[in-house]
């Protein structure tokens, strides 16, 4: 999969790096899920870092294998807790 950067949404990232995103967006285990925000449908993917670090990636699809980043964080506690026992099961 083919994936590139919004570029207001790389300009806003805050306390993530970018390989950070690309390790999650790469990881063997991660969880995507549909979501939608002000009538745009996206994915949000949680996954871990290469160390770990739990977070939350949202891409929209732009066509065929091809997606956009257009966010990046780090999961909040509830997140954390739903991403674990899904990594259990």
């Amino acid at each position: 999969m083919g994936y590139e950067w919004l570029a207001e949404a790389l300009a806003a990232l805050r306390d993530v790096e970018t390989w950070e995103v690309t390790q999650v967006l790469s990881a063997k285990r991660r969880l995507p899920l549909a979501a939608e925000s002000a009538g745009v449908h996206f994915l949000t993917i949680s996954g871990r870092t290469d160390a770990g670090r739990p977070l939350v990636v949202a891409v929209r699809l732009l066509g065929g294998y091809h997606q956009q980043i257009i966010g990046a964080r780090a999961m909040t506690p509830e997140e954390l807790a739903r991403f674990e026992a899904w990594e259990r099961s």
